[in-house]
């Protein structure tokens, strides 16, 4: 975050009902302004979605059609949840429910229970893992880890699905699952988990949707109640419902059809969890009546990654690729996307963490930089590469912001200095707002120049840093603001779970990045086996993986990577082939053109189309190859000394000496460890390689730029045959 962006960030009220609508294009303004009856969006990623649900929520209640106490609206986070709260308040329209489904149905469980069960209402258990494991031992069924957490999964499905014990086996037949256990046994656990959570007097999430059903549908009073406070209902995402979820809403909703729903079948990712898009389908066939609203200008991506976004639905098949939409791209022209293959998974991880570092020093935020991954499983090889190459990171689904202990702790002491500031020696030079927050943040760990290294030293650093970031902007968005306005502002966004920014290189699961977006994409593992998944068999699953790709595709809003490794480790056999779905797509690939979009154009306004040139062939990187002998390398220290480990190194032994002793010195200055300033290896490749330039110097791998600024004159130096003085401690 910067001071120049404060405006969006805190945008002023609007002043009338009118004022907002200002902004919206003709689709978006026809979502807002259609406030009775059923009214379904279909809208693209990217095309403002969010946008048009939240303004036609704040000009209903603006404009006294919609009381805010009447209106539910829906989404799939807390995150989301948030993010919708706050934009709400910031057009005026407080007061409004915004949350997820399992929230909205605690509360109303937690309203009525009393009324309709009588008592306590059990324990909401957090993970439910451990009653499936004592459920398993009762059953004398032995499951490792992976086999637990499968058989927990399938449980979640069977219940959103409403699928009882006893109908698991032929269930899951139907459905074509492929269930980890014999079915047979998956039920006998399911049927011992349900008596063991009755036992203990404990619920699941999935019961707290179940217990809620179950409640409107046999008590029509407190149905009856529900449905006089909220009159109104917005599902987000709506393509992500259950049959649970669609239940429980149909029950919200009784014989009324003042409902709002916005989706994209295009991006159903989570049908392993009983989401289906077929609600979405089939709305209009439920709702005759219906207002549809299609939403394709893409204000997001630039029109390079938009043609490959449709490039990849085009290739699609099956019914939710019958109603794609065809993005149009609303943004200038950017770069064409960039496709990398490496000799295997380290290289990929390391081209990645050099191309960032270099993203960086040009001037792009680490914010604003995504790595995106199949599996978590992938995370920890890029983590490393980040890490080497001197890159903060944050990993996406970690503790929520506001539940940070370190942020905990700055807010008591923000909160604090507000009320008793007067007395407080840290604040007697602080002139204004920002600098009160940077003295007070100071006693917790903020310094005005980040901690060396990664790891969680520097993660507290980075969460402080986004709280004196954050005041930088409050302060420029409203001046004369005081401390006790910002503790204010801050305790709204706890509460909507609204986080600033942490200036961190993300990193997230295909599945975790829905809804997020950055300017710097890296799509990584975009090989056969990982995308699609391996376990992906039947075309069903098949497109549900081209679709997660596309997800990934526009979460990019200018630059997108998308790389693959011939191998999975160095020195392994080179077997693997970039993805089916980059057929056609990939400069040098060749593949089946795809169809045109059967709802291409948006909403009233017909005819848009989004095909750019092609893009230009890039030439193909060629292999790396020993010096010595003109073998084919695949090994990453063989390819950072750029010859065979067998093959005769014509190191200068004196120069490498030299440069050893050079490196201890800047270490102990530095106080890390002797690698951290160049490997063993880097100093034999420069040995070897005696570069008399920058230029030279830099082409040698482990000599990135941040290292060739700090360390190249003196290496040069060195490699010359000159002395370098030793800097005093603390230069």
């Amino acid at each position: 975050m910067t001071a120049a962006t404060h405006s969006t960030l805190f945008p002023q009220v609007p002043d009338s009902a009118d004022a907002v609508l200002e902004g919206l294009d003709p689709e978006q303004r026809e979502v807002a302004t259609a406030l009775q009856g059923p009214v379904c969006v279909l809208a693209g990623a990217g095309t403002g979605k969010t946008r048009a649900i939240t303004h036609r929520i704040a000009y209903g209640v603006r404009a006294g059609i919609l009381q805010p106490s009447s209106v539910l609206a829906v989404t799939f986070t807390a995150r989301a949840a948030g993010e919708m709260r706050g934009r709400l308040r910031q057009l005026g329209a407080a007061g409004v429910q915004a949350r997820t489904f399992h929230s909205a149905a605690l509360r109303q469980l937690q309203y009525f229970w009393p009324k309709a069960v009588g008592g306590s209402m059990p324990r909401l258990v957090d993970r439910k893992i451990q009653l499936v494991a004592d459920a398993a031992a009762a059953c004398r069924i032995r499951l490792d880890r992976n086999e637990l957490r499968d058989v927990t999964a399938e449980i979640e499905w069977s219940k959103v699905t409403q699928t009882v014990p006893a109908d698991y086996p032929p269930a899951v037949a139907k459905a074509g699952r492929d269930a980890p256990r014999d079915p047979a046994e998956i039920a006998q656990i399911y049927n011992v988990y349900e008596d063991l959570k009755r036992d203990r007097s404990v619920i699941d999430f999935e019961d707290v949707l179940l217990l809620t059903v179950g409640i409107l549908q046999d008590r029509h009073d407190i149905a009856d109640q529900v449905r006089s406070q909220y009159q109104h209902f917005v599902v987000d995402e709506y393509q992500d419902v259950s049959p649970l979820q669609q239940r429980l809403l149909e029950l919200w909703l009784g014989d009324r059809d003042n409902l709002c729903v916005v989706g994209d079948a295009s991006q159903t990712i989570y049908s392993f969890t009983g989401a289906t898009p077929d609600h979405l389908l089939d709305f209009r066939t439920r709702h005759p009546g219906a207002t549809v609203v299609k939403l394709v200008r893409d204000y997001r991506s630039t029109p390079q990654v938009v043609h490959l976004a449709n490039g990849l639905l085009a290739q699609a098949r099956g019914r939710a690729a019958d109603h794609r939409l065809e993005l149009v791209s609303q943004r200038g022209p950017g770069p064409e996307p960039v496709y990398c293959d490496y000799t295997d998974e380290p290289a990929e991880a390391e081209g990645a963490a050099r191309r960032i570092r270099e993203l960086m020093d040009s001037g792009v935020p680490a914010a604003e930089i995504a790595i995106l991954f199949r599996t978590n499983a992938q995370s920890e090889t890029y983590e490393q590469a980040l890490a080497d190459a001197g890159v903060p990171y944050q990993l996406r689904g970690a503790e929520r912001f506001f539940d940070r202990p370190e942020v905990r702790k700055a807010g008591v002491a923000l909160r604090g200095a507000a009320r008793f500031g007067g007395n407080d020696s840290l604040l007697d030079d602080a002139v204004d707002l920002p600098s009160q927050v940077r003295a007070v943040l100071s006693g917790e760990g903020w310094t005005t120049q980040p901690p060396a290294g990664s790891g969680a030293v520097r993660e507290r650093w980075e969460s402080l840093a986004a709280l004196v970031n954050l005041a930088q902007d409050f302060a420029a968005a409203k001046p004369g603001a005081t401390l006790a306005d910002l503790v204010a502002e801050l305790d709204e966004r706890a509460n909507a779970q609204h986080a600033p920014t942490v200036q961190g290189v993300t990193l997230a699961s295909l599945h975790s990045a829905k809804g997020l977006e950055w300017d710097v994409v890296f799509l990584v593992g975009v090989a056969e086996g990982m995308m699609p998944i391996t376990y992906a068999k039947t075309d069903e699953q098949i497109e549900e993986e081209r679709r997660l790709l596309y997800v990934g595709v526009t979460r990019a809003r200018q630059h997108l990577y998308v790389s693959w490794a011939l191998t999975r480790a160095p020195g392994g056999r080179p077997n693997r082939r970039p993805s089916r779905f980059l057929d056609g797509l990939r400069p040098g690939s060749t593949g089946t053109a795809g169809r045109s979009a059967a709802g291409g154009a948006g909403g009233v306004v017909r005819g848009f189309t989004s095909r750019p040139d092609a893009a230009p062939r890039r030439a193909q990187r060629t292999p790396a190859r020993c010096r010595v002998c003109g073998r084919t390398l695949t090994d990453a220290g063989e390819m950072k000394l750029m010859r065979c480990e067998g093959c005769p190194s014509d190191m200068d032994e004196g120069l490498y000496e030299r440069l050893r002793q050079w490196r201890g010195v800047q270490a102990r200055l530095s106080g890390q460890p002797d690698f951290c300033v160049f490997t063993d290896r880097t100093l034999m490749a420069i040995a070897e390689a005696e570069p008399v330039s920058p230029v030279e110097l830099s082409r040698i791998p482990g000599v990135l730029k941040r290292k060739l600024d700090r360390y190249g004159s003196d290496v040069l130096a060195i490699c010359a045959g000159q002395e370098v003085e030793e800097a005093a401690d603390g230069e």
